[in-house]
């Protein structure tokens, strides 16, 4: 089973008195336990696609499939359902919430849940946290992290509502080379230990050499599509 497919899809935006055209014919299934990096230069379309597949953005024409369940034309609300229950996002920037300590910014999408068992919440934050490598710093709030172990509470807080699928938008931008190196390989290490599919939008070539498979964009289209033995 697919964890998502997108069939025939175009995503054009209207700018000005023009409609430009982000994505063009785009048909692609990723199956579970895929480490998958979608490339391209800047406006390549790469973003675009992360959107419609998060259920953040609607295709112009073309299917959009969540477990091979249709829902390219299910009302936004059933979509931020959709986001909720199956899909976790990573961040270039972070975005945790500035006033709240890691464990507090783990725990906070179990609580938009409706999670209501306090224990049962700071359990599964903690265990996420230790799988990141951030035991001993649950109680620091973001400002007091380096970028690298900001990434690893974004990771966490991903992972902790066990989703199928987590988004992943240039995760590794405001990271230095080292940092970016880290995180893709507690990414690649979750990937296999929890069977999560990953799929990460980047220009970054050390993300595409991590990848499992590796689909290229130019223009708004798939220019290649490769599976990558490693």
């Amino acid at each position: 089973m697919s964890v998502v497919r997108l069939k025939g899809v175009y995503k054009a935006y209207h700018v000005g008195k023009f409609d430009h055209e982000a994505v063009h014919d785009i048909t692609l299934s990723v199956d579970a336990g895929e480490f998958l990096s979608i490339a391209g230069p800047s406006g390549s379309g790469k973003t675009t696609i992360l959107n419609i597949m998060g259920c953040l953005d609607k295709p112009s024409l073309g299917k959009v499939f969540i477990e091979d369940k249709d829902i390219t034309d299910r009302p936004m609300a059933h979509l931020a359902t959709i986001r909720r229950e199956k899909i976790g996002f990573i961040f270039q920037t972070f975005n945790l919430i500035p006033v709240l300590t890691a464990i507090e910014n783990v725990e906070f999408p179990l609580i938009l849940e409706g999670m209501d068992d306090a224990w049962e919440r700071r359990s599964l934050a903690s265990k996420f946290l230790n799988k990141v490598g951030l035991e001993e710093f649950i109680h620091r709030r973001p400002n007091e992290l380096s970028g690298g172990q900001q990434q690893r509470v974004a990771i966490a807080r991903a992972l902790v509502k066990k989703p199928s699928l987590v988004l992943a938008d240039e995760p590794t931008a405001n990271l230095d080379s080292n940092a970016g190196k880290e995180i893709l390989e507690l990414m690649l290490e979750l990937n296999q230990s929890l069977s999560t599919t990953f799929i990460f939008s980047t220009h970054d070539r050390m993300v595409m050499d991590f990848a499992r498979r590796l689909i290229t964009l130019k223009d708004g289209r798939i220019e290649q599509d490769k599976v990558i033995s490693q």
